[in-house]
């Protein structure tokens, strides 16, 4: 409009009133296109809410409300709508609320938000920690798994690593596995939110109780931490973990990973870590690797001494030899039924001493820990000293089924046992099997298995026989010496030298000089 009646008195010389007539506005209109090329920005009349108006400072203490409420259960424009409705008898159309809803989400919005600042972060000095959930198939069950995260802040190469919780042992674990990845660790601080492994009170400001392992962590690395402000306001303060566990679930993750074990999954981890070194963050020209390699004299040396992350427990061995150990259960030697025994629990597994006082503490068994809750894993050779005593019970033992279930009771241990049962009779046949088992404590299992194949070839299904072939077959294998060329004796078809007795003349040297 402004550009037509500019054109319009520049080229026909129309007067103001000639170029209102035609464009069909004010005088003032006209005189205002003609001292200025661009139009004046058009005033918005501020207009009262005679409708919405009473109830906008209500509506905007539920949106306030919402900022820290979970993210499904906050207010949709039309929930407000119809609260106002049915609370507060509200006459106010359901267009006009979300217009004031839209309007007070953007002032709530700009109040609140925190524009974050860009950092520079020297190398070897700082590292950031975070943990983020995944889930994964393990063995054929889908399950909710933890991945540590490790990132250092100057070259982004991160170190992660898969458990089942996040208990305090994988937090302390997951360190130590990701500073020997590493080679080194940073002169500076690492960055954590509040978890429980490491804090045990959130005090004022930057103050924090924190955990004495963690403390002892910290000390033996020799590294300080810092702790971000409570709640997703302290996201923002650690963001290159926080964005490093979203790459990597999207980027290797993606679809969901399956293996055997918790150990071959992180193996496919590290694998993924490798293949990282490669990568360029953002517009650098160097990659991950590059960068943690020019990194890497930087970093302080490791100690000499591994730092242990065990847990130390005290649990009683019930009527079954078990301990229940987070919730799962795991068998002991029979003889300490009903004693309380020594645990060092660790992330992955954990070894068992005897408890009893006045006795050596010695591991009595050592356990992988199990991804499951209200499970059982039994050892059968925890149990061989009670089967003796009751054959009867071997057969249906749930230990037994838990040694073929992974593999330890073989097809040769079951045709073994069905010979000697059959040559001796059910009690003395099994007897016979029990004293077999109990052989692999101090050989090894392929000479036992050689030894039970002997026995089943020569028909004699004793325990004794077998011990003498195992150890038999661990004897190095005698070669007869050959003769040397022009020995003055051959005999049969070995030739070796006459024997002698010259050497023995040697051993009187001694006798006749002290005489």
């Amino acid at each position: 409009m402004s550009e037509r009646i500019r054109r319009d008195e520049r080229e026909e010389s129309l007067s103001i009133r000639a170029l209102a007539r035609r464009h069909e506005v004010h005088r003032r209109k006209v005189r205002e296109a003609l001292a200025n090329a661009t139009p004046p920005e058009r005033k918005v009349p501020v207009r009262d809410s005679p409708a919405s108006g009473p109830y906008e400072a209500q509506v905007r203490a539920w949106l306030t409300a919402d900022l820290t409420a979970p993210r499904k259960q906050r207010h949709t424009a039309r929930r407000v709508w119809q609260r106002l409705r049915d609370e507060h008898g509200a006459q106010v159309a359901e267009s006009t609320v979300r217009g004031l809803v839209a309007r007070l989400r953007l002032e709530i919005s700009s109040a609140t938000r925190v524009v974050p600042i860009g950092q520079e972060h020297g190398p070897g000095k700082e590292a950031e920690v975070d943990f983020g959930e995944f889930m994964a198939w393990i063995g054929g069950v889908y399950l909710k798994l933890w991945m540590f995260a490790l990132r250092l802040s100057h070259s982004g190469r991160a170190v992660h690593v898969a458990y089942p919780n996040q208990a305090q042992e994988s937090f302390l674990d997951g360190h130590v596995q990701a500073f020997g990845v590493l080679g080194g660790v940073p002169t500076g601080k690492i960055r954590y939110d509040n978890l429980k492994p490491a804090v045990v009170r959130v005090l004022l400001g930057r103050e924090r109780t924190e955990n004495e392992r963690f403390i002892a962590l910290r000390s033996h690395y020799g590294y300080d931490s810092f702790f971000c402000e409570p709640g997703i306001g302290g996201a923002h303060e650690k963001g290159g973990v926080e964005g490093e566990i979203g790459r990597f679930r999207r980027r290797h993750l993606t679809p969901v990973p399956s293996a055997g074990s918790l150990a071959e999954l992180n193996a496919m981890l590290a694998a993924a870590d490798a293949l990282d070194q490669d990568r360029h963050i953002a517009a650098r020209t160097e990659t991950v690797g590059q960068a943690a390699a020019r990194e890497f004299p930087s970093l302080r040396a490791l100690p000499t001494e591994t730092f242990d992350v065990s847990t130390q427990l005290a649990c009683h061995v019930d009527a079954k030899a078990r301990i229940c150990v987070r919730q799962s259960y795991y068998s002991v030697p029979a003889h300490l039924a009903g004693t309380r025994v020594s645990v060092a629990l660790g992330a992955r597994s954990f070894t068992v001493r005897d408890g009893r006082p006045g006795r050596p503490a010695v591991v009595v068994a050592t356990h992988v820990r199990s991804l499951h809750k209200n499970t059982q894993t039994l050892v059968l050779d925890h149990y061989l000293e009670v089967l003796a005593r009751r054959p009867g019970a071997l057969p249906g033992s749930s230990a037994l089924a838990a040694a073929r279930t992974a593999g330890l009771f073989t097809p040769a241990h079951d045709a073994f046992w069905t010979a000697a049962r059959a040559q001796h009779g059910d009690s003395a046949g099994t007897r016979v099997l029990i004293e077999v088992l109990l052989l692999h404590r101090r050989l090894p299992t392929h000479a036992v298995l050689a030894a039970m194949a002997t026995a089943l070839a020569l028909g004699r299904l004793e325990a004794d026989l077998v011990a003498v072939e195992a150890r038999r077959h661990l004897e190095p294998v005698r070669r007869t010496p050959v003769a040397a060329p022009h020995t003055p004796r051959e005999t049969g078809h070995n030739a070796r030298p006459a024997p002698t007795l010259s050497n023995y003349d040697t051993l009187l040297a001694p006798w006749e000089a002290s005489a």
